[in-house]
């Protein structure tokens, strides 16, 4: 494991990274050996960090919930990152220009919680706790260069997870539903960028249920000595591909009945 000043320079070498929009090196060649604790500790530092500064949690994100993206990373586990009040946009807000470094964005289901979660939870109580869902843009960064320009060698999941599992903002739309009166399985959006379609998906293509990747966070976070409180937004995870928001890009998501969103990058 990572010794603690190595978490913590780490963990100060993504700030910073933040701070100006420079990315740094993959953390994965600087240490050949970190596992995914370590990198959820570099994420927990970085929490500490941000909360010092004044910043609030609102909620989680779950992240490599397909399985195309868990074999392309050959792993077989879902990521996690932290949401913070800085991140939320609504729906037709306007990233300014330079806010972020690479944004791209994904379709989600966003479950706001009623009460807590943590621990071994099942669905039926996963259901039970959320107050409601939500149709939700995610919008990614990446603060860690996506591949090393000398040996072309990609992103690894513990880059990703020290990260904040690549998570930047949370676009959150109007619309409001009670989660046990649609399988959200069948939920789904037709995302365009301009006039332009650019992606289409299912809730189903999240572990074959959104539900289950709370279940997964509830249990990861118990781990770690951490729980979703009432109040907080989880992102389900993604059912589209990642897609490239450079300046001047509007995005819409028509998730059908479900509601819509938007959101343009200056």
């Amino acid at each position: 494991m990572l010794s603690r000043a190595e978490i913590d320079t780490a963990a100060s070498d993504l700030l910073e990274a933040e701070r100006t929009r420079r990315q740094i090196g993959l953390l994965t060649l600087r240490h050949p050996r970190m596992t995914l604790d370590d990198a959820y500790g570099i994420q927990s530092a970085l929490m500490a960090r941000k909360l010092a500064h004044g910043r609030r949690i609102i909620g989680w994100k779950i992240g490599l919930t397909s399985k195309a993206m868990q074999d392309a990373l050959g792993i077989d586990t879902p990521d996690s990152g932290v949401l913070y009040d800085d991140m939320l946009f609504h729906d037709g807000a306007t990233v300014p220009a330079g806010r972020f470094i690479q944004p791209r964005i994904e379709a989600e289901i966003a479950f706001v919680m009623k009460a807590p979660l943590q621990g071994d939870v099942t669905r039926e109580e996963v259901l039970a706790a959320t107050g409601y869902v939500a149709p939700a843009l995610e919008i990614l960064d990446t603060r860690i260069v996506r591949a090393d320009p000398a040996t072309g060698q990609a992103r690894r999941i513990c880059d990703t997870v020290s990260d904040n599992a690549a998570n930047a903002g949370i676009v959150l739309g109007p619309a409001r539903h009670a989660p046990g009166e649609i399988d959200l399985r069948w939920v789904g959006a037709i995302v365009t960028s301009g006039d332009q379609v650019v992606a289409t998906g299912l809730g189903a293509a999240v572990l074959n249920d959104p539900v289950t990747g709370l279940v997964w966070l509830a249990r990861r976070m118990a781990a770690y000595g951490q729980r979703i409180e009432a109040g907080q937004v989880v992102l389900s995870g993604s059912f589209i591909g990642p897609v490239e928001c450079p300046p001047g890009t509007r995005i819409h998501a028509d998730f059908g009945p479900f509601g819509s969103i938007g959101v343009r990058f200056d």
